[in-house]
């Protein structure tokens, strides 16, 4: 059976693209902006006719992309439920991953909006939408594999020169598996993974199965291994990425998660998160009170 949870208190995002551009929309996302009163949310947002979104200019995620549109699988689901929801703007409010959390429970956005993974930890600050993807991981490998590197277990075995990314998951799942931490490569992002692979640097890049298969889609010199679900304490771990709301906001939580339930249902949420890399592997039937656990 598998569990799904994040090892210790590492986050498994950092920011990748877009900073520049999604730090120009912080000021402009936060100038203004008042502290709101506490109540009915849902109905407050349809008063004001605009929900305020947190986002951690990350693709696929969130972000702000080069024509300096907002978009991302979480902002673009956004757009649509909101809509249906009564409220017809949507404001992009970006900070660091790290900030999210904080800045929604301080009031500075309504909603989380970054395809956040549902965790215990996170579970006891704020509470979750039902997910709208599952997540595995996955390496970035030299082509071919030369040292079928497959699994974390399989890193160890290899003596294999191992890195992720700043705040992983993988960090946790990589000490979990037997690697010393002192001898993990941290690396800023998987596009710097994906150039120390290349390079020779490391032999492995893990992240997750998204964000390597859609980094190594025009290398000529490394690839992406079947996704898996890293092993801890003896259990297959499973993420789950959902949107976050204050715990005040039942209400709006509720009628969110009506909405994409209905999504589901009908495949619309799939064609949705296709167009960002998402595949229909990804697509999940697992709870927010399933991964709090």
């Amino acid at each position: 059976m598998a569990r799904t949870r994040e090892p210790g208190s590492m986050s498994r995002r950092t920011l990748l693209l877009g900073t520049a551009a999604a730090g120009a929309l912080t000021v402009a996302g936060t100038a203004g902006c008042s502290r709101v009163p506490s109540g009915d949310a849902l109905a407050r947002l349809k008063s004001q006719g605009t929900v305020r979104l947190g986002i951690a200019g990350e693709v696929p995620y969130g972000y702000v992309d080069e024509q300096g549109e907002f978009t991302g699988e979480a902002p673009e689901l956004a757009k649509v439920i909101f809509k249906r929801l009564g409220i017809d703007r949507v404001q992009p409010v970006a900070t660091d991953f790290a900030s999210l959390i904080p800045g929604l429970n301080s009031q500075q956005f309504d909603v989380v909006s970054a395809g956040m993974y549902i965790n215990k930890e996170r579970c006891q600050q704020v509470i979750f939408s039902d997910p709208e993807y599952q997540m595995l991981d996955s390496f970035i490998v030299r082509k071919g594999n030369p040292k079928n590197l497959r699994s974390y277990e399989d890193v160890v075995k290899k003596k294999a020169r191992f890195s992720t990314g700043t705040g992983y998951a993988e960090i946790g799942y990589a000490i979990a598996a037997g690697i010393p931490e002192k001898d993990i490569v941290i690396l800023r992002d998987q596009v710097a993974g994906l150039n120390a692979v290349e390079s020779g640097r490391v032999d492995v890049f893990a992240g997750t199965a998204l964000t390597t298969r859609e980094v190594v889609r025009k290398s000529t010199k490394a690839e992406a291994t079947e996704p898996f679900a890293a092993v801890v304490d003896g259990e297959k771990q499973v993420d789950g990425g959902g949107f976050a709301f204050r715990p005040t906001d039942t209400e709006l939580r509720d009628a969110f998660n009506v909405e994409i339930h209905k999504m589901k249902k009908s495949g619309e949420l799939f064609r949705i998160l296709q167009p960002f890399g998402f595949t229909k592997d990804e697509m999940t039937t697992l709870t927010a009170e399933e991964l709090c656990r």
